[in-house]
């Protein structure tokens, strides 16, 4: 791959500088024992986590607790962080990547500078609880019934019975592991509490360069600004929901919005969008995309695992073994949209890992932060719905294309209003779950559901349906970066357009490897050089803002 070039660095000054600094040079000796150490022991790791993930085996998941334990013990040693901090306050480490380094290395440290064997409880709990959920089968009317059975019957089925019976069974997974993860909530805020942090939320967002009160005003303000689109919105809903069903609108009930958390937008009207990749190979559109933009996906194919079978992690992910080129995707694909959009959305992650610069050091051959690679994810698995990129991959005529045109454009307003109401349920509710896990939790998951997304809590329902949503376990304190990732996607957007000489609302992408290149060189390239706020200044000329998702989607 090309290298991506840092003419700062390679200035004779800068060398002899280097040279001579001593600062320097004993920070460049313990980044090289540190890598040795973490190289060989990450790709164990997430190689564990791979065949845990594909297999459901009890010994994949304790292989792979026990190699997160020792990855968080070579994080957890004081000396090691006394002296990063004392090297950091010196000031004289003048090499760029060097610092950088120093930087994301200070914060890793700093999560884990907690007892031992705490850090061990929390990883065995962690991947205890994992397991449970991974490997836990719903039941209805006494046979098993996997994710995607509960998801079909919610987008396609009128019976309404059956709509109850399916949501209820998507939450059985709660009381198994709600006990697990408040004891996570407990043992992480201590760990925190002893690093001087009020609770592990707080922690979790500092340590990756984000502070919670800027997250905290930045959803304030996209709340204010869907306030009023939402409300017109989920009432022009309710209706066409309570008409299909024979019911009046003031008996909605959480199965009537054809999703388990009414995180993604209802199926309205007569426009399946499922009806025009049956009989397509999504697989195959997918691959051909990629390598249309100059991004070829092949390698990453042959290594990954796509489809359905007992046992496996029924939870979609991209996976980066070893930052040296060995990246991989798990899905359970079938030839919908829905699986056309997770399909692009994981290959999304796994370009962003695959294209980077493999002459960076290893400590900074990744994403500039968990957002920016999920704005990629988001930018790409937007595509399945964009009826000109449907026409360019199926195959659609004029006349197929313009008949679908003005409900996808809907659909794409909606899902977007949608999950930004939905990722600030996830947002406030982990927030306060981290400030207080012994509150009562029911309670607050629904007044906030009440809240954001207009939809009612079952009578006398009181069970722990919060747990159900597999995050607090596997990805704690970081939904929120979904949201952000949606808004740097639609930068990204309005960027790209105004390169291509482009409508925003008419951009298709297929064929355009103008696209390709100018992720690879702004985005992927650079790795996680530069900090995500500096990274996205650089590559679109301006700060993260909403401006742009708000003219993409809801004005």
């Amino acid at each position: 791959m090309k290298p991506f070039f840092f003419p700062l660095m390679l200035t004779a000054c800068a060398v002899l500088t280097c040279s001579g600094n001593r600062a320097q040079s004993r920070l460049k000796k313990f980044i090289e024992s540190h890598v040795s150490v973490l190289q060989p022991l990450s790709r164990e790791s997430n190689l564990a986590y791979w065949s845990a993930a594909t297999t459901g085996k009890d010994e994949d998941y304790r292989q792979y607790a026990d190699l997160d334990y020792r990855i968080k013990a070579l994080y957890s040693k004081p000396d090691d962080f006394r002296f990063l901090k004392e090297i950091r306050e010196t000031g004289d480490i003048e090499d760029p990547l060097l610092s950088r380094q120093a930087d994301i290395l200070a914060n890793a440290y700093l999560i884990n500078q907690a007892d031992p064997d705490l850090l061990k409880e929390i990883s065995g709990l962690a991947a205890e609880a994992e397991k449970k959920f991974s490997t836990f089968r719903a039941r209805m009317d006494g046979r098993e019934v996997t994710g995607n059975q509960i998801a079909n019957i919610l987008r396609n089925s009128r019976d309404n019975v059956l709509r109850e019976k399916a949501w209820l069974a998507s939450k059985q997974v709660g009381p198994v592991v709600a006990k697990d993860i408040l004891r996570l909530v407990r043992l992480r805020n201590q760990a925190a509490r002893r690093l001087g942090y009020p609770d592990f939320h707080t922690l979790s967002l500092q340590v990756k360069e984000q502070d919670p009160e800027t997250v905290s005003a930045l959803f304030d303000e996209l709340f204010h600004l869907t306030e009023k689109p939402y409300a017109a919105l989920k009432s022009e809903l309710d209706s066409i929901l309570a008409s299909a069903s024979g019911i009046p609108v003031e008996k909605l009930q959480p199965w009537y919005y054809h999703d388990p958390f009414f995180q993604e937008s209802p199926q309205t009207d007569d426009l399946d969008l499922d009806s025009y990749y049956k009989g397509h190979d999504v697989l195959r559109i997918a691959t051909e995309f990629f390598s249309g933009i100059g991004l070829p996906v092949d390698s990453i194919l042959a290594r990954s695992d796509l489809y359905e079978r007992p046992g496996k992690n029924p939870h979609a992910f991209s996976t980066d073994i070893d930052r040296e080129g060995d990246v991989r995707i798990l899905c359970n694909l079938e030839n919908s949209e829905r699986e056309m959009g997770t399909l692009l959305h994981e290959l999304g992650h796994a370009v962003y890992d695959d294209y980077k610069d493999y002459s960076l050091p290893f400590l900074l051959r990744e994403p500039a932060h968990a957002f920016t690679t999920e704005g990629i994810a988001n930018f790409f698995g937007r595509l399945s719905r964009n009826p000109d990129w449907m026409q360019a991959g199926l195959g659609l005529s004029d006349a197929e294309t313009e008949s679908i045109r003005q409900a996808a454009t809907r659909h794409a307003r909606m899902r977007q209003l949608i999950f930004a109401r939905w990722s600030m349920v996830m947002f406030d509710f982990e927030r306060a779950l981290y400030r207080n896990p012994d509150q009562d939790l029911n309670a607050l998951w629904w007044n906030l559901v009440e809240k954001y997304q207009r939809i009612q809590k079952p009578a006398e329902r009181d069970q722990p349906d919060w747990a159900a949503k597999i995050h607090f376990i596997m990805a704690p304190c970081y939904y929120h970066n979904y949201l952000l990732g949606e808004l740097f996607a639609s930068q990204l957007h309005a960027h790209l357009a105004g390169i291509l000489k482009q409508d925003p609302k008419g951009v298709r992408y297929m064929g355009q490897a103008e696209v390709g290149a100018f992720l690879r060189k702004n985005i992927f390239e650079p790795g996680s050089v530069y900090p995500w706020n500096e990274m996205i200044r650089r590559a679109t000329g301006g700060e993260l803002n909403p401006v742009h998702f708000v003219r993409q989607f809801i004005y």
